[in-house]
């Protein structure tokens, strides 16, 4: 049996990836020990996922409570298996822009620490194996913002003449922006992945990822943009708007639709005809995307109640007003992987499959 090695196995994307490789038949090693609840408070726990993969998978699921940052935990785990491991999905991260500020040193350790004992558990145990990691856009920093942008009705858009209208591909910059501490930590941790597969020839990538969200997701004030949302529309619990009057938009990828990216890449890596430490851009694009504005009313659509929300022009330092994800090279890489959710597909499945089990939990507090 394939071995494979999930970190953050709780959360959004490492729960659709353990769902997904059990039912393909691997044994899948869980790393997480709950920090989210550490983060962001009991609503964004972790536990609930864990218990429903434990039950529903005894026989290729086993769980480690642990942090990626115990190096000698770590190693243990991945010594156990040894080359058997052929996959290694790293999700696990501290993930708010906002959480960064009032622990930087945590924040950096586990995003940029706990990503280079990942790579050295890999390379010293199952160097063959593929490495996949879970970036984020905010290694652009606010680049973004200085792109040529439109105000609508209900969002901002980019001029139709620039090379980007269609999204932001690989090439935008990194470097002289400002992308916040998470953004900081998290672009550690993207170079130090690339690096292993150029410096040591390993299987490695880094998925950059817009708004990743679906139906798995712990979402709450700070993180989990939709799925936050759509709670607080269905339990008619006040929601806050911060800044560039609710026109912000967002390309929102189902985590269903991302792991079938991860899979593709595992089945045949590198595509790109590098040695490793591949990169590509990853979210809704012009497939799955929307506005504040425009996701609020989707929401109160599908649920049929009305959101009470509050306004302050007060943005998130290093927000981004417009981003829409270029996924163009992974395309041109993995033409058989297409997307299959847009938003009203993605909040359908997050509302169907959450609004039980949050009136029961609201109803327990």
């Amino acid at each position: 049996m394939s071995v494979a090695i999930v970190t953050g196995s709780g959360g959004l994307i490492g729960s659709e990836t353990v769902r997904s490789l059990c039912d393909k038949g691997f044994e899948v090693a869980g790393i997480d020990n709950d920090m989210r609840r550490t983060f962001f408070g009991a609503e964004a726990s972790t536990s609930w996922n864990q218990h429903d993969l434990e039950k529903n998978y005894p026989n290729n699921y086993k769980h480690h409570n642990l942090d990626i940052r115990d190096q000698s935990g770590i190693f243990s785990i991945f010594e156990k298996y040894g080359t058997a491991i052929e996959l290694v999905v790293h999700t696990a991260a501290q993930p708010s822009h906002d959480w960064a500020v009032k622990e930087p040193f945590t924040d950096f350790t586990v995003n940029a620490n706990g990503t280079l004992t990942m790579l050295e558990a890999t390379r010293k145990y199952c160097p063959n194996a593929v490495f996949i990691f879970t970036s984020t856009n905010k290694v652009y920093g606010d680049t973004p913002n200085t792109l040529p942008l439109v105000e609508l009705e209900t969002r901002w858009e980019i001029d139709p003449a620039h090379p980007f209208y269609q999204g932001i591909d690989e090439s935008m910059s990194i470097d002289t922006s400002l992308h916040s501490l998470f953004g900081a930590s998290k672009v550690a941790a993207d170079v130090m992945v690339q690096e292993y597969g150029r410096y040591f020839g390993m299987r490695t990538v880094c998925f950059r990822g817009g708004c990743l969200t679906g139906p798995n997701h712990s979402g709450t004030a700070l993180h989990g943009f939709l799925s936050y949302l759509m709670k607080c529309v269905y339990l008619n619990k006040p929601y806050t708007i911060y800044g560039y009057k609710g026109k912000q938009v967002r390309d929102n990828i189902h985590s269903a639709d991302l792991v079938a990216a991860f899979f593709e890449f595992y089945k045949a890596p590198p595509a790109g005809g590098m040695p490793g430490g591949e990169v590509y851009n990853m979210g809704g694009s012009r497939f799955s995307n929307c506005s504040m504005l425009e996701a609020i009313q989707l929401c109160q659509e599908i649920t049929g109640k009305e959101l009470s929300y509050t306004y302050t022009e007060t943005n998130r330092i290093g927000d981004h007003i417009w981003y829409i994800s270029d996924i163009s090279k992974f395309q041109k890489h993995y033409p058989q992987w297409q997307q299959k959710y847009n938003v009203r597909q993605l909040l359908e499945d997050i509302y169907v499959k959450n609004a039980e089990r949050w009136l029961a939990t609201e109803k327990a507090v």
